[in-house]
Parts: structure tokens; sequence; C-alpha cells
């Protein structure tokens, strides 16, 4: 038998050949398509888990960014309260004062100055923290990632990390006077020929805020910029002293002034305008929500009128608005996450833009820049 396969085998020795090449062909082939795909499947793995753990860090950083914002609205309350104080006229005006008349007008644009920057400046301090803790965000995950290893230098070192989230103190210093002055030009505008018995439906009221976010917003010398005159108000010039020494600035102050570039280049982009724009625009309607509890009809209102429309039929004298919206800075800038607060910081345009931010900042195409 063993002959007749060995005579077999040497009559067809090339068919035999071609087969065995085939064959191992064949075996060779099917060994590299499984490495191939257990390859495939482990980095299908691999990528998975590295953004199911950037997704986490993420989220873990909006909470970061949510008790941030709640952490600083005190401070910016006492300042605005220190700035704009009304307490002080108040008082005054219990010891029925000669110049009472005097008084209730510094009031009057205290007061709204007041509650209208309050917004204004809850509104920048959730948008700009949002900028800026998912920027550092995005380095500290590419850190964590070990994609810095071999002796390359970290993104954003924790000194880096202080000396850059540190200039939010612009917006609640120096911003804040700023915008503090043009907000009270505004206010003092639209209010200040108006009678204190003069008397605003909620609606009017309504009016008269628009009338100054348009003076705020929308002021003839900054026509010519494409983002919004509100940046003056978030980050100081570039000509900051740090960016000004031109020599002996360490790596710390070059790493921090690139952050301090990269956060500018963000809050003058059109969506950055518009997120903000988004939140004044919420924020100034839940104002005026809370407003609308004293501007509700009585029950004589509706026994004379029927069906009323409570945004226009009840009105107010201007001397009874004042203290309402005085009041309201306690609601805008609580720390107590308030209806107001949790506005802003749950908005799906604000995560959107938080997401992309983040997402822009955490990238390997970041070492490359």
């Amino acid at each position: 038998m063993l002959r007749s396969l060995w005579s077999f085998l040497k009559r067809h020795k090339k068919k035999c050949l071609v087969l065995g090449t085939f064959l191992g062909g064949v075996y060779l082939l099917g060994k590299y398509g499984q490495k191939k795909i257990r390859e495939i499947q482990e980095q299908e793995a691999a990528e998975y888990i590295a953004q199911a753990r950037r997704q986490y860090h993420f989220e873990s950083n909006q909470r970061t960014c949510n008790m941030t914002v709640l952490s600083m609205l005190p401070t910016l309350r006492d300042a605005l309260m220190h700035q704009l104080n009304s307490e002080s006229l108040t008082s005054l005006l219990k010891n029925r004062p000669a110049n009472k008349l005097e008084i209730w007008e510094d009031l009057k644009i205290i007061s709204f100055t007041r509650s209208i920057v309050a917004v204004y400046s809850t509104c920048m301090l959730v948008v700009l923290l949002r900028v800026q803790l998912n920027i550092i965000g995005g380095y500290i995950y590419l850190d964590n990632a070990a994609l810095c290893k071999n002796g390359t230098t970290p993104l954003a070192p924790p000194e880096v990390q202080q000396q850059y989230l540190s200039s939010i103190q612009h917006l609640l210093g120096d911003g804040l006077t700023e915008l503090i002055t043009i907000v009270k030009q505004a206010v003092y505008k639209v209010f200040g020929s108006i009678s204190l018995k003069h008397t605003l439906s909620l609606l009017e009221l309504e009016q008269k805020l628009k009338d100054i976010r348009e003076v705020v917003e929308h002021r003839e010398s900054d026509q010519i910029a494409s983002y919004s005159p509100l940046c003056h108000y978030l980050m100081p010039d570039e000509e900051n002293p740090l960016a000004t020494q031109a020599c002996g600035l360490t790596e710390r102050d070059i790493a921090t002034i690139k952050l301090l570039n990269e956060t500018r280049d963000m809050l003058e982009s059109p969506d950055f305008s518009t997120v903000l724009s988004t939140c004044l625009n919420r924020g100034f309607s839940r104002l005026l929500d809370n407003m609308a509890e004293f501007f509700r009809p009585t029950e004589q209102d509706l026994s004379q009128n029927g069906s009323v429309n409570s945004l226009s039929s009840v009105s107010l004298p201007l001397a009874k608005i004042i203290p309402i919206i005085n009041g309201q800075i306690h609601s805008v800038c609580s720390e107590t996450p308030s209806h107001f607060v949790q506005d802003l910081l749950m908005m799906e345009q604000v995560k959107d833009f938080a997401a992309n931010v983040y997402e822009a900042f955490s990238t390997p195409q970041q070492l490359e820049k």
C-alpha cells in the first residue's frame, strides 16, 4: 500500500506540491486573519475603555464645575452688596431725613443696578467656569492617560492650574466694577426720569429690562467686534502683566499664558456668545418670574375684570417695585441651589458647550500643538 501511495505521489508530484502550497497558504491566511481579528477586537475594547474613562472624567468634571459655581456665589454676592450698598440707604430712610426724595432716587438706581448686575455676573460665572474647568479637565485627562510620559513635561501641572484658575478673580474684581459702572449708566438712562409714583405692570417692567440690556450688550463702540462686548468683563486684556514680561518668564508662566490665550479664543467664539446670550435670556426670565409673585391680581381685580392678564393688568408704583427688585440678589446669588442657579447649570446648551470644549482639549492632538 505504501509503495502504491509513493507511486501515486511521484506521478502527481507537481499537483501535490501545488495542493500543499495552497493548503499551507490557506492555513497561514487563516492564522493571520484570526490574529487581525483579535487585534481589532483588542483595539475596539481599548477604545471603548478609553471612551468610558473619558466620559466618566467629563461627568466628574461637570460636578466639580457646579460645586465651584455654588461655592463662589457668596463671594460674588458680597462684592456686589459692598459696591452697591442699598442697605445703608434704607437705614437712612428710616430716620426720615430731609433729603428723603434724593435718597429714594439713589436707592432706585442702586437697587435695579444690583439685581441686574447679579444676573449678568452669575451667568458669566457659570459659562466662564465651564470653559476654564473643561480646558483644564481636558489637559488633566491627557496627563492621567499617560500620554505625557518619557520625560515630557505635564500639560497642566498643579501650579499652572492654580495660576490659571486665579484669573477668575478678574470677573469678581476689576471686571465686576466695570460692569457695575456700565449697567448703572444704562439703568439711569432708562429709569432716571421715571417718577417714584409712576406705576408699571410686569409687562412694562420686562420691556424696561430689555431696554437696559440693549444699552449694555450693544454699545456702539463694540459694533465692529465679532464677539460679545461682555467678554471684556470676563478676562483682562491681552496686555496683562504676565504676558508683558519679555524676559524672565518661567515654564509655568508660559504654560499659563498658553491656557489664557486658549481661553480667550474660546470666549471670543460665536458658540460662546450664543451660549452666554441664552443664559442671560433664561436668567432675566427667571428674575421676572420671581417678581411675578408680587404682581398677582387681587380678588377685587378678578371680580372687576373677570379674566385678567396678570402681565399687564396689575401695576405697582415704582416705589413699591424698588424693594422687590432690591431683594432679588439673594435669590440670584444663592449658594443654596435655587431655581435661578439650577436653571443655568442644567441648561442643555451649557452642557453641550461644555462637552465640546472638553472634547477639543482632551484629544491626543492637543499634544501636537
